[in-house]
């Protein structure tokens, strides 16, 4: 696995009495040529129409960057594809494409293409940084104003951050708790000290303060759609899940050796494994009782291992939350909640999976969804890869 991660998440609040979002973010890997691209849209008013409008701006963003056409001509291919509002005479939809390539540790190229959004911030650790734009002036018939699509191209090291946003967020509490809005500065002044309280603030957290911040000055009633994303360049954070006994009792140990060198959060998922551990550890396993709810089994707790979860259901629907991308803010404090939290705060997740068969598991009065394990370790990847951009590894005891 690599010794540098790319951390990118975003937060969003719809607009009030909306029930679907106008702005869109889209985000992909490439590992074939260590890419990412961060794609942000804000379609023109809000709601159904907006979305429809913004997706169809990233959609074809997104695309376009990963083809070999240059960025700043993929975005000029968008601005001509999309029309000019008639009524407005503005274009119905605004973007900002971050492509982001790193062959190194130490070379992290970023190209920005801007167009109408609020412009992107930089932070080298909690100081803010100014860069070169270019500005491109797209001249298209009909439009009200000048459209200036802005280009440019930096790099970014180990404690940088990269933030982007929507107009929901720098003109939050127009009109309200501030008569022209949080605007540029003050989105940037709350970012800095955001970083000072806590210098490994993680994207998703980051991006939720600011969201929530905006969210607060527009007195909890959102005038508009807000959404923020972070890109955050940091030392991974590493988990192993532990899952299933070892084939033969001979590889105990090696379980238990590899549990013990593991440098990163530990999870252990099934009663037997966690008895092995126990045993060889010289642990005792306590129930927790507060990490109770009516759909899995409790957590229990181990001096040196940071979760303890029943096995084959807690896995299950821990793939189930992870593919449906549902908020842990949504979920009880349960075994799945405590399990999603931290793979989600981890950046390099590796699986040990035992293969001794489970007779247990055999039984056809068990629900056909829980599967076998691999088929759940399987889901739980690719749901970490995907949808989260995760680094994983597997290997089989």
């Amino acid at each position: 696995m690599n010794d540098i991660f790319i951390d990118v998440d975003y937060s969003q609040i719809y607009k009030h009495d909306q029930k679907i979002g106008g702005d869109v973010f889209l985000l992909s890997r490439n590992p074939d040529n260590n890419q990412i691209v961060c794609t942000l849209s804000d379609g023109l008013g809000s709601g159904v129409k907006a979305n429809v409008l913004a997706s169809l701006t990233a959609h074809m963003a997104h695309k376009l960057s990963f083809s070999p056409i240059n960025l700043t001509h993929s975005a000029k291919i968008i601005m001509n594809t999309l029309p000019v509002c008639k009524e407005r005479k503005i274009s119905y939809s605004t973007f900002t494409i971050a492509d982001i390539r790193f062959p190194s540790r130490d070379d992290i190229e970023v190209q920005l293409v801007e167009y109408d959004n609020p412009q992107a911030l930089h932070f080298a650790g909690a100081e803010p940084l100014e860069w070169s734009r270019n500005l491109i002036d797209l001249q298209r018939e009909g439009a009200f104003k000048k459209e200036i699509l802005s280009q440019s191209q930096f790099r970014l090291a180990v404690g940088d951050r990269l933030v982007m946003f929507t107009d929901g967020v720098t003109q939050s509490g127009l009109g309200r708790s501030l008569p022209l809005g949080w605007r540029l500065d003050g989105a940037r002044r709350f970012i800095k000290g955001q970083i000072e309280a806590n210098a490994n603030v993680s994207s998703r957290d980051l991006s939720r303060a600011i969201v929530r911040k905006a969210y607060a000055l527009d007195g909890l009633v959102s005038q508009d759609d807000i959404t923020c994303v972070v890109v955050y360049v940091r030392r991974p954070r590493r988990a192993v899940i532990v899952t299933g006994p070892p084939f033969t009792q001979e590889k105990d140990e090696v379980l238990g050796e590899k549990l013990k060198a593991f440098e990163g959060r530990k999870i252990i998922s099934g009663g037997t494994t966690a008895q092995i551990v126990s045993r060889l550890f010289g642990k005792r396993i306590k129930v927790d009782m507060h990490s109770w709810s009516p759909d899995v089994p409790p957590c229990s707790t181990m001096d040196g291992v940071d979760l303890v979860t029943e096995g084959m259901l807690t896995l299950s629907k821990v793939a189930t939350v992870l593919e449906k991308k549902i908020p842990t803010s949504e979920l009880p404090d349960d075994a799945v909640r405590r399990f999603v939290d931290i793979l989600l705060d981890s950046d390099q997740v590796h699986f040990i999976v035992g293969t001794k068969i489970n007779e247990a598991h055999q039984d056809p009065s068990i629900p056909v969804e829980i599967g076998i394990r691999r088929t759940i370790i399987g889901r739980i990847r690719t749901a970490l890869e995907q949808n989260y951009l995760k680094e994983t590894s597997l290997e089989y005891l």
